[in-house]
C-alpha cells in the first residue's frame, strides 16, 4: 500500500468514526440513535480489520469505493445499515447445471458495490 493509499484509508476510517459519533438516528429515540452508533463502529472496525492485510491495489480501490458509496447512501438516507437489493429470485434455475452458475454468476455481478463485503462479514 502507498502512503497516499494508507493515509486515503485511514481518512475513511476517521470519517466513518466521526459519522457515528456525531449520528442521529431518523426516529429520533435516544435508545435507538446508540444502537445505530455502536452499529457503525463496530461495522467499521470489522471491515477495516478484515482488510487490514490486501495488498492488491484494484482490490484496495474497490474497497474505498465501498466504503464511499455505503457512507454516502447511508447519510442520504440516514440509515446506517446497507440498502437491499431486489434481484430476480433464483426460484426458476434448476438446482445444478449451467443454468444456475449462470444466475449466481449475473447476481454476483449485478450486486451494488456497496454490498460487496456486507455478506462476507454478516
Amino acid at each position: 500500500m502507498t502512503p497516499a493509499t494508507r493515509q486515503e484509508v485511514l481518512g475513511l476510517y476517521r470519517r466513518v468514526l466521526r459519522i457515528a459519533r456525531t449520528w442521529q438516528s431518523a426516529s429520533g429515540q435516544t435508545q435507538e440513535t446508540m444502537r445505530e452508533k455502536e452499529y457503525i463502529r463496530n461495522e467499521a472496525r470489522t471491515l477495516f480489520r478484515k482488510n487490514r492485510n490486501v495488498t492488491d491495489p484494484k482490490l484496495i480501490k474497490q474497497c474505498i469505493e465501498e466504503c464511499e458509496a455505503r457512507i454516502e447512501i447511508g447519510l442520504h438516507y440516514n440509515i446506517p445499515y446497507p440498502r437491499p437489493i431486489h434481484l430476480p429470485p433464483m426460484g426458476l434455475a434448476h438446482k445444478q447445471g449451467r443454468t444456475l452458475r449462470h444466475q449466481e454468476k449475473l447476481r454476483k455481478i449485478s450486486k451494488p458495490i456497496y454490498l460487496k463485503s456486507h455478506d462476507e462479514v454478516s
